[in-house]
């Protein structure tokens, strides 16, 4: 028997087959190996829609991309240019200084606007759109308002800007994605510690100069993932670009493949987004590995905050009410007024049958991810191998893929499946498949799963970080598989991270529009597309309804971020 059979005399081997509770190494290496197995499998099948979209770019059926260049292209990505610089600046600005005001100064009003700022998040942007332009445009509300008070007659009478232009899209975008800065600057203003800015006061800075010099550069590396996901979600932004007639990437995707009939055209303009979306990956993470921080030892004692005076406090609250104002309650009044007018849609069969396609695609999807993400999570927890977390990493990049690119992503392997399935049922029993995957809701649930997989995996992942691994430890001394001890022991423990995450994706899957649009079989409506069909037809009370319920679903994750953020520091006190 070899030293490595005995342990002070005794047979292990021989032990441990009187002892069939212990685990088994084999059995155990066999399980672990199948979990980096599926971690590799799921990577590979998200990476998938974005090797689809370079390889028809390569290598289209019909190359059009010299006429585009001569022609159409300069315009998309200036234009798409533009529409990031303007969004951009004007988010950060929004954001920004909002959470200051509201996270380091006491003024009215600044306990609400903590969460109110917050529900803009919940506006989809197309909705929004839509909402201004009824409201603004020559015949609606307040340009005949403005008339009767004048007694103007005509547009030759009287100058009105006009929102359906690239500024009007980048306020409407600015004022629905701003929250993404707030939440981020706002969660660093409170993680900062007070004898930073005591140390800068005592140095001669006034209160302001502190901000400037100390908080902001502090906060900076917060700012700049926010501002990352602005972008992100204005070159995924289709509805609002496509109802202003801004001439985007994302618009001549849409474009391209469907009104000029060139899937390999589309796929060469995706193919330049995906370049603009690396571009904005590398920059953030750049600019955050550029600066380090660490907490103080005051780190979880109150926070101070400067007392506003006089014309100070009315002006901050003027500041954190606009935005709000502007970005959710003007828009959810004047739809609710429409939606009133309209309530017996409740019981009409189509809304109520688009209501349960939304639903129901959501709920699937939000399931789909959850479970992913639980792949994901548990088997980098179980492998420290870095192969793994460059697997684990590659599973999130969807969520940098714009709806429009993730659509051709999904569209070619699956339609590349179907029509070999076909071909080869025809040819060997004389059957005809037709579309089975990509003419059917499977591809708008894959799609879903893709694009917001990054943020059921983030969530999951968090909540299983923070289980000591000592648990995982006395599970499997007790024999438990790897299996039986995510269901047994951490699933029960992470319960609350799990429903968040379902949470989120499933309001981000409700909203979805660019990539449902597309995917979609036909006669196969949800209310994201019911709404941007009739709304584009300048019919906005008609589906009015179904915007007020999209933007009520995305209110309760709103409120529960809020509730994390401020849960992160304790109460605040006054100084003068």
């Amino acid at each position: 028997m070899t030293p490595a059979q005995t342990f002070c005399g005794v047979d292990v081997k021989a032990l441990s087959l009187q002892m069939p509770w212990l685990p088994q190494r084999s059995n155990q290496h066999s399980g672990l190996k199948r979990w980096y197995l599926s971690t590799w499998l799921v990577a590979a099948l998200v990476a998938l829609p974005v090797l689809s979209v370079f390889w028809l770019a390569l290598f289209p059926s019909e190359n059009i991309w010299a006429h585009l260049a001569e022609t159409v292209l300069p315009h998309y990505i200036s234009t798409t240019l533009q529409l990031l610089l303007g969004t951009a600046l004007l988010s950060t600005l929004i954001g920004v200084s909002s959470a200051a005001l509201v996270s380091l100064c006491n003024f009215p009003g600044r306990r609400i606007f903590e969460w109110a700022l917050l529900l803009p998040f919940a506006m989809p942007a197309y909705v929004i759109a839509y909402v201004y332009t009824d409201l603004l445009e020559f015949s609606g509300p307040v340009q005949g308002m403005l008339r009767e008070l004048f007694g103007w007659q005509t547009l030759r009478d009287y100058w009105f800007p006009d929102i359906r232009t690239l500024g009007g899209a980048i306020l409407m975008l600015s004022l629905v994605l701003y929250p993404y800065i707030y939440l981020l600057a706002r969660a660093s203003f409170l993680e900062q510690s007070n004898s930073l800015r005591d140390a800068s006061r005592m140095l001669g800075c006034s209160a302001w100069q502190s901000f400037f010099r100390v908080s902001l550069p502090i906060a900076r590396p917060a700012i700049a993932v926010g501002l990352s996901l602005v972008c992100m979600e204005t070159l995924n932004d289709f509805g609002t670009v496509d109802f202003f007639a801004v001439k985007s990437l994302s618009a001549g995707i849409y474009d391209t493949w469907l009104n000029m009939n060139n899937l390999g055209g589309a796929a060469q303009i995706a193919s330049m987004m995906m370049i603009f979306v690396v571009i904005l990956v590398t920059l953030e993470r750049i600019s955050r590995s550029r600066q380090k921080q660490f907490h103080g030892s005051d780190r979880f004692q109150a926070l101070d905050t400067l007392q506003l005076q006089g014309w100070q406090r009315w002006a901050a609250f003027a500041t954190c009410a606009l935005p709000v104002v502007c970005g959710f309650a003007l828009p959810v009044a004047i739809l609710a007024g429409y939606a009133l007018d309209h309530i017996d849609q409740l019981w009409e069969e189509n809304f109520l049958t688009y209501a349960w396609h939304s639903f129901s695609l959501s709920v699937i999807a939000a399931v789909a991810t959850i479970i992913i993400a639980l792949l994901l999570a548990y088997s980098k927890r179980l492998h420290k191998q870095r192969s793994l977390q460059n697997a684990v990493n590659l599973s999130s990049l969807g969520y940098a893929m714009p709806g429009a690119v993730l659509a051709i992503g999904v569209m070619i392997p699956l339609a590349a499946f179907d029509n070999g399935l076909d071909a080869w049922m025809t040819s060997t029993f004389g059957i005809s498949t037709g579309l089975l995957l990509s003419g059917s809701t499977f591809a708008i649930v894959f799609a879903y799963a893709v694009r917001f997989l990054a943020v059921s995996t983030g969530a999951v992942d968090s909540s299983l970080s923070k289980v000591t691994p000592s648990m995982d430890m006395a599970a499997r001394s007790l024999g438990h598989t790897p299996m039986q001890t995510l269901l047994k022991v951490h699933l029960p423990l992470i319960r609350g991270g799990i429903l968040t995450a379902g949470l989120v994706v499933f309001v981000d899957c409700m909203k979805e529009l660019p990539a449902t649009l597309i995917l979609r079989p036909f006669n196969y409506d949800t209310l994201a597309t019911f709404v941007y069909q009739y709304a584009s037809d300048e019919m906005l009370e008609e589906c009015s309804l179904a915007a007020l319920l999209i933007i009520l679903v995305g209110i309760v994750p709103v409120i529960m971020l809020s509730r994390t953020i401020t849960a992160t520091r304790g109460e605040r006190k006054a100084v003068g």
